[in-house]
């Protein structure tokens, strides 16, 4: 029987080096080797396997010199690549990995003063100092520049924080948790770096999750916590500081929605090979091919978006528009093609050890966040009307 073809059917990894490919190539053998057999296993007791951050973190993904422009930054193209190759094996891995590496690296490097960019970035990709972004709120999500209601009043040179945080991948597992903060003095958003284990911060595991189960989200109380003003994020200083920042990070998601569809299709078309319905493999039948086609085909035109979303982030030419309509479009083909893959699959489809259920819970997660469904269908909307639907 012939092997599968290659997911990346129009060949887009030929934009990345030989090291780029050789990265990823030992990010995958390490997924298969120290992961695989646990996964199943992982998922179904909601465990986060926190211990693989030193083994990806020996991997030097982030800080090989060779990987490294003048600049000290990676392509857009092989970060783009490495969400790919992670929600491709597993969306909570990829959030244990991505929420250090890509959310809190990001934030410190574009947020933080000169001073405070050197004495945590070298830190980051090597996991010695751990940290995750906390912006949402019980009551605010995307409406959470509008409506934030955790407040910092200023004391001499400290200030106070009081709030509530929730959604917060990765906090229990973080040294130091980025709160986002309205200036109760000016109202102005201000970030700053809270230490897990600061008097008056309490924090909760989110449990009973269906999606992402690996992950640890986490509900954050903080009740008059206080931090100096050397440990707020210098420049940030109104929430456009902090949606500027955010928009660095945009192109990524459709990465991951690529790569969560092409782990679904991955998976469906195994199983369609090994299982065995009147005489011979159900991948021989018209009605499953069929449906591997078009789970294929959702996978390649995503990240066809995907690399050309990139190319515009890398000139500095993507607009709000162009992001949302890749999250809101990549998010509805992957509930599609996790639809699918579950279909081919039958009863079995249901069980965690046929890989297929944990694409199909994990793409709920995808869909809601980076922007809601109807949130990116409304800033659509406005960059092709003219016309505002956010508010009368």
């Amino acid at each position: 029987m012939t092997a599968a073809p290659p997911t990346d059917l129009f060949g887009y990894s030929e934009l990345l080096s030989e090291l780029e490919l050789a990265k990823l190539q030992s990010l995958r053998d390490l997924l298969e080797e120290q992961a695989r057999p646990h996964l199943a296993d992982w998922w179904e007791r909601a465990e986060s396997p926190v211990h693989l951050r030193a083994e990806l973190a020996a991997l030097r993904l982030e800080d090989d010199p060779g990987l490294l422009d003048d600049d000290g930054r990676l392509s857009p193209f092989y970060v783009g690549f490495r969400h790919f190759e992670l929600a491709r094996f597993d969306m909570s891995i990829g959030t244990l990995y991505g929420g250090q590496v890509s959310m809190f690296r990001t934030v410190v490097r574009e947020g933080g003063s000169p001073e405070q960019v050197a004495r945590l970035d070298p830190l980051i990709p090597s996991f010695e100092v751990t940290g995750c972004f906390a912006l949402t709120e019980p009551l605010h999500g995307s409406d959470v520049a509008g409506g934030m209601e955790t407040t910092a009043t200023r004391e001499g040179d400290t200030w106070r924080i009081s709030g509530h945080k929730r959604w917060i991948g990765n906090a229990a597992q973080s040294d130091i948790i980025v709160v986002v903060a309205r200036d109760a003095a000016d109202g102005r958003t201000k970030a700053f770096l809270v230490p897990r284990n600061s008097p008056g911060l309490s924090l909760t595991d989110i449990t009973g999750k269906i999606s992402l189960r690996m992950v640890r989200n986490a509900d954050i109380v903080l009740d008059d916590v206080r931090v100096d003003e050397s440990e707020r994020l210098q420049r940030i200083d109104s929430f456009r500081d902090l949606s500027a920042i955010l928009a660095k990070l945009r192109y990524a998601v459709g990465w991951n929605a690529a790569g969560l569809q092409a782990g679904a299709y991955e998976a469906a078309l195994a199983y369609a090979l090994r299982r065995e319905q009147f005489g011979r493999p159900i991948a021989g039948f018209q009605l499953i091919q069929e449906k591997l086609t078009r789970m294929l085909g959702n996978a390649t035109a995503t990240l066809a978006m995907t690399v050309r979303l990139t190319e515009l982030h890398r000139r500095g030419a993507m607009a709000d528009e162009h992001a949302a309509l890749a999250k809101t479009w990549s998010a509805d083909r992957a509930r599609e093609t996790v639809a699918l893959a579950r279909e081919i699959c039958g009863a079995e489809g249901i069980r965690v050890e046929n890989d297929v259920a944990r694409f199909f819970a994990d793409a709920e997660a995808l869909y809601t966040f980076e922007g809601t469904h109807e949130v990116n269908s409304l800033i659509v909307g406005k960059a092709i009307t003219g016309l505002s639907a956010f508010t009368r």
